[in-house]
């Protein structure tokens, strides 16, 4: 994939800046939700959004995550209303297409808060984001013994959910997964899951490693709980 940057300005944003305010291109999907440093594979197709790309790529090669309510995932192709807290994501790779569409991976960065939506204006086809970044709860120091044992527990969840799904448990890499720190560990299962839409938006909106892990932890619990009852099961791993 190039990692050339087309040059030209296209109608745009402002560059982020390095304060607690940024204005941010909006992509909004409905069962997509990036985590702070885990990548993502995506496709981009519709014409504000290819703008949107070009517009990043000219600048800080940056865009802004953002899950649309469940609710209004059937107008996903109008300007649905989405959840306030997103991820901001960096346009590490890319690959333009001979029709204009492109591939990319993008590698989640920070979490911010939509505090408003700039109007329509000129050319510009995609929506633009007035944004306050949110700082991660540090890990304290004490909190590692507590790390290690929801970690465990995650992990031994996930491989008795995979396995009632009659899949193997190896699917998780455990070996590699545990040699991640805590909050790669974290996002990453986050990330990969294929949890509903509100469970990962919740995770997403709780701040720092050991909440987030704390949370994950409860959701696996419950999935692993129904999944014993008579006739129990989860789609989300299947």
């Amino acid at each position: 994939m190039s990692r050339r940057s087309p040059g030209r300005k296209r109608p745009g944003y402002a560059p982020c800046v390095a304060d607690s305010r940024a204005e941010l291109p909006l992509f909004p999907l409905d069962a997509v939700v990036l985590f702070p440093g885990v990548r993502a594979p995506l496709h981009v197709f519709e014409p504000r959004y290819r703008q949107m790309l070009d517009a990043a790529l000219a600048e800080t090669r940056t865009i802004g995550m953002a899950t649309v309510l469940p609710e209004h995932a059937a107008d996903l192709s109008g300007d649905p209303p989405l959840f306030d807290i997103g991820c901001a994501g960096f346009v590490e790779a890319w690959e333009r297409l001979a029709d204009g569409r492109f591939n990319l991976v993008l590698r989640g960065t920070r979490r911010f808060r939509i505090v408003r939506e700039r109007p329509p204006e000129g050319e510009r086809l995609f929506r633009i984001a007035e944004a306050l970044w949110l700082e991660e709860a540090p890990v304290a120091p004490g909190d590692e013994p507590e790390l290690r044992a929801a970690r465990a527990r995650v992990l031994d969840a996930l491989a008795e959910l995979l396995g009632r799904a009659g899949r193997e448990p190896a699917e998780i890499a455990p070996e590699r997964l545990a040699a991640l720190d805590a909050e790669t560990f974290t996002n990453t299962l986050c990330q990969l899951i294929a949890l509903p839409t509100e469970e990962k938006q919740g995770l997403l909106q709780t701040a720092g490693t050991r909440q987030r892990l704390d949370t994950l932890d409860g959701i696996l619990q419950f999935h692993v709980a129904r999944a014993r009852l008579p006739g129990g099961g989860s789609e989300a791993f299947h």
